[in-house]
């Protein structure tokens, strides 16, 4: 009765496990949030939790004593705790969940996961092979946990850095489309996805240099400062990504062209052609005319339904013939306005960040960032040199 009881409750056992019981309830409440609301990106946080969770377990269990007791060593030995195939891919996805507002699972994507299912039949073959068949252990006659063998945590380290690289690129290229559709990029590029990236960028880095001082995975002693820093960096991932609960508004599919209403020459790479240069008339025509820059979350879509065009056409238009891409295209409009009002002296009634706030933008920050970047000059510095 007391070996079925046994917990070692020491320093580092009691640690993991506080760790590992907050997994399992941020792990549930991720998982309700997702089924509640259709959160796709909470219910693959929630599975990233979960397997966190999982993955310290066979340390917090070691450090508690009980893979010196027959009973709870053979059932860890069958359980594959440890999913390293599975935690790369499940990054992915939630990574491109969070910021593709149209993501859903393809049939093709799902063979991600084989690996991850092919070690669960490796798992499968030996709990067979060893308990059902022989009686005895065949594959488990050296007595390590086979999670714990050393090609398979270097496989599981070469599968993460694959997909962490596949994060990084999708991040990338959501930034690329989000300067190219929305006026207020700035206020939508996810400061919490790239802190959720440098924190797992950390944990692998870390899982280097530990296979680096001890390649003897499989023991248990010098392990703990790694698993306990994992679990640091996990609580921080689940608790953020439980309080960053927004997503994108955009897709990270390429642009695409709805049918065409008007419709410019096949090809417009001759920046000097006359349906180049009327199209760029026409845009600014329309911007100066109606103000349209004054519209906070403008987007490419909005401005090609006023022009009565598609949004493939007006960004080629935009990136070919202002040679800017629409982010750009629309602040500089803005500034432009801005610098308009203070020549005028309007910024002696009003202050500045009001003036920007009047002319579209919708944070300080981003006005400033806006500013220096198409006049090199600060607010106060541009008003300094000009005697306004």
């Amino acid at each position: 009765m007391n070996e079925l009881l046994f917990f070692d409750f020491n320093q580092k056992s009691s640690l993991l496990l506080i760790f590992f019981f907050n997994a399992i309830v941020f792990s549930l409440l991720l998982f309700l949030r997702g089924f509640r609301d259709s959160r796709q990106d909470a219910k693959w946080l929630g599975l990233f939790t979960l397997l966190c969770g999982l993955y310290i377990a066979p340390f917090l269990l070691g450090y508690a004593g009980w893979y010196s007791i027959k009973t709870y060593r053979e059932i860890l030995f069958f359980l594959p705790l440890q999913q390293l195939f599975l935690i790369g891919p499940v990054i992915y996805f939630y990574t491109k969940s969070l910021l593709d507002k149209d993501f859903v699972l393809s049939k093709k994507e799902l063979l991600h996961f084989l690996p991850a299912i092919g070690y669960l039949i490796y798992s499968l073959i030996i709990f067979i092979v060893d308990k059902l068949l022989l009686d005895e252990f065949y594959f488990y006659a050296d007595g390590r946990d086979k999670d714990l063998d050393f090609w398979y945590q270097m496989a599981g380290l070469i599968s993460m850095l694959y997909y962490l690289l596949s994060s990084l690129d999708a991040y990338r290229n959501y930034k690329n489309i989000l300067f190219q559709e929305v006026s207020y990029a700035n206020e939508v590029l996810f400061k919490w996805i790239r802190n959720f990236l440098l924190a797992f960028t950390i944990i692998l880095i870390l899982r280097i240099l530990f296979f680096i001082v001890n390649p003897e995975w499989g023991e248990f002693g010098s392990k703990f400062w790694y698993y306990f820093s994992f679990s640091i960096l996990f609580f921080y991932i689940a608790i953020s990504g439980y309080a960053n609960a927004v997503r994108s508004s955009v897709s990270l599919n390429p642009i695409t062209s709805p049918s065409t209403v008007v419709s410019l020459s096949d090809t417009i790479d001759d920046h000097s052609t006359p349906d180049l240069e009327k199209w760029k008339q026409l845009v600014l025509i329309k911007l100066e005319e109606e103000k349209i820059y004054r519209k906070p979350n403008l987007t490419l879509t909005d401005l090609a339904t006023i022009l009565n065009t598609n949004r493939s056409l007006l960004s080629n238009i935009i990136n070919q013939g202002f040679e800017m891409n629409f982010n750009d295209f629309i602040n500089k409009k803005r500034i432009d306005a801005v610098i308009k009002d203070i020549q005028s002296g309007r910024h002696r009634n009003t202050t500045i960040l009001g003036l920007a706030l009047e002319n579209g933008f919708n944070s300080k920050a981003t006005f400033n960032r806006a500013f220096k970047k198409h006049t090199s000059l600060t607010p106060k510095q541009f008003i300094a040199k000009n005697n306004l």
